[in-house]
């Protein structure tokens, strides 16, 4: 009897102990879930090896500091895997989604998904269509007007030959382009030449293609343009890694020594790019600020995870049609490269 009665206090106590220990558990689980109170927020890059995409993802993991925390995801250039990395963010229930869509055409499939499981979306870099914009009033934008690059990619050219005149008065150039159908590839072409021809400039295309916003691509294209044409008179480049790649194919052709120089512009003002300003390589670049971009992504998704209405106090930047916030470019040369540091 005194065993039985011994048996029956100690499953007693190691029953309690367990009850404890299973409570105790799910409090630090609560806890660890709640982290201070700080909302969790699914944010998809379309490929971490992205020049620029990597100073959105480093200023978007700076900013959240304190108020966020950010599990970001590369999308690998591939939409159905960035479309299952956002069923994944679903199912752990982020309470707001960042996405920098692969295909900016998918964007209404992600816009779908967040809204069938009420989840706020912010889409950075690559604007969606318009229609989907309008999809849902949890939806947002944040990203630089693509016009704005292009002209200022083109003002910067009307400086140089406003400066360096060519013989017969005609500029003749060679334009690398981005991911085809991307607005970005397509407003930075169009727009930067229509600068060029605002300012009175004559201008004649000698040979465009597309380098998918890749440096070693750009370098391609670029040696396949001089080995087809000896009348360049300079290179736009829908971003720094291309025209990187084509300043390469120019140095292997003998520029940028004893004193043969042609005019190489870009957009970004990457890290890379300004080094090669300051070697007198890269002629000018447009600032796109990914500090800023990565800053009011991260601001405005925090304010919908916290289930508050977005306005310039509680994210800090002016929103346009309730929907979009917009950060300007700015040129850069040698002149003025501090400006991009």
């Amino acid at each position: 009897m005194k065993r039985n009665w011994k048996a029956l206090i100690l499953s007693t106590l190691l029953a309690g102990a367990l009850v404890a220990g299973c409570s105790s558990g799910g409090q630090q689980g609560d806890a660890k879930k709640d982290d201070g109170g700080k909302p969790t927020i699914g944010v998809a890059i379309y490929k971490f090896d992205d020049t620029f995409m990597s100073g959105v993802r480093s200023a978007i993991s700076k900013a959240a500091e304190g108020k966020a925390q950010v599990d970001i995801v590369d999308s690998q250039n591939s939409q159905p895997t960035q479309n299952d990395k956002v069923d994944l963010f679903i199912n752990k229930k982020v309470k707001a989604l960042a996405i920098n869509p692969v295909d900016r055409s998918a964007a209404g499939v992600l816009i779908d998904k967040a809204q069938k499981a009420n989840i706020p979306i912010v889409f950075l870099n690559r604007e969606p269509l318009p229609e989907d914009m309008k999809k849902w009033d949890k939806v947002y934008y944040v990203g630089a007007k693509a016009e704005q690059s292009g002209t200022m990619e083109g003002q910067l050219l009307v400086d140089y030959f406003k400066a360096h005149p060519t013989k017969d008065g005609i500029i003749h150039y060679v334009m690398i382009k981005g991911e085809p159908g991307h607005q970005d590839a397509e407003l930075r072409t169009k727009y930067s030449i229509k600068a060029m021809e605002d300012a009175g400039l004559k201008v004649e295309k000698v040979a465009e293609d597309t380098a998918m916003w890749d440096r070693v691509k750009g370098q391609e294209k670029m040696a396949a343009f001089l080995a087809a044409h000896d009348n360049i008179d300079c290179v736009l480049a829908n971003n720094d890694d291309m025209a990187l790649g084509a300043i390469e194919a120019l140095k292997a052709k003998g520029y940028f020594q004893n004193g043969k120089f042609m005019p190489v512009v870009g957009v970004d003002a990457t890290a890379p790019a300004l080094k090669a300003l300051e070697d007198g390589t890269l002629y000018g670049t447009v600032l796109n600020d990914a500090v800023n971009q990565g800053k009011a992504t991260t601001n405005l998704a925090t304010v919908l995870a916290l289930g508050q209405a977005p306005s310039k106090d509680n994210v800090g930047y002016d929103i346009t049609d309730g929907k979009y916030i917009w950060i300007d470019y700015k040129k850069i040369t040698k002149d003025n490269i501090n400006d991009a540091k």
